[in-house]
């Protein structure tokens, strides 16, 4: 992350990974011969392997990275992003004292760094696939599991994908909750976002005010 200043940086292990399983969906850049590779997919962070954890996801065969991480060892970056809102400087107490008040816009953001590895193996790929959709179904009234499908068809399927595993070298976090205002300013700002009664603004508007000043 190129700007964390200390008041925004996040280094709870457990926050982290707790982002990361309800953002489950990863913006993954990787680098190869001079051109960035962006691509968007689901991760399960399996916290008990390696020293900071391993993430696990798929792409398409059809997809290029696969192929630009068996040519050589690339580095790349995972990026899990949370709640989200503008903040309107008209929430601040001190910008009706003063007026001296700008915009600025709060987020969550969660790297992590790591030289990802291919799964090709139908053994391994059935069970990323079938621990992913574990994750995702568990909140259905009646679960949909892998052995639900054709055991030919689920063949088919896996033979149409990549397995991706990241085994996560650091973790970055930033959390940009109004840390750096006072708390009137702070408890402005959880009200104003409270007035606009959006989903996101809640979110925020909760984040805040774990995070009030005393």
């Amino acid at each position: 992350m190129t700007y964390l200043p200390p008041h925004f940086a996040e280094t709870d292990t457990a926050t982290l990974h707790a982002l990361v399983r309800a953002h489950p969906l990863a913006t993954w850049v990787v680098q190869h011969e001079g051109e960035l590779l962006v691509n968007h997919i689901p991760m399960r962070l399996d916290a008990d392997r390696g020293a900071h954890g391993t993430l696990v996801g798929h792409v398409a065969r059809a997809n290029p990275v696969w192929q630009a991480l068996q040519a050589a060892p690339v580095s790349g970056v995972a990026v899990f992003t949370g709640p989200q809102a503008y903040i309107s400087p008209n929430w601040y107490p001190s910008k009706h004292a003063h007026g001296k008040e700008v915009p600025t816009y709060n987020y969550v953001a969660v790297h992590a760094h790591g030289v990802a590895q291919v799964v090709q193996e139908a053994d391994r790929l059935l069970d990323i696939v079938t621990r992913l959709t574990q994750r995702h179904e568990a909140g259905q009234a009646l679960p949909w599991s892998v052995g639900d499908a054709p055991a030919d068809y689920i063949a088919k399927m896996l033979g149409a994908i990549v397995g991706i595993e990241i085994p996560v070298q650091r973790w970055v976090g930033k959390y940009k909750a109004s840390q750096n205002k006072q708390a009137p300013e702070q408890r402005g700002v959880v009200a104003g976002l409270a007035a606009h009664g959006g989903a996101p603004e809640a979110r925020m508007a909760q984040l805040i005010a774990s995070k009030l000043s005393t």
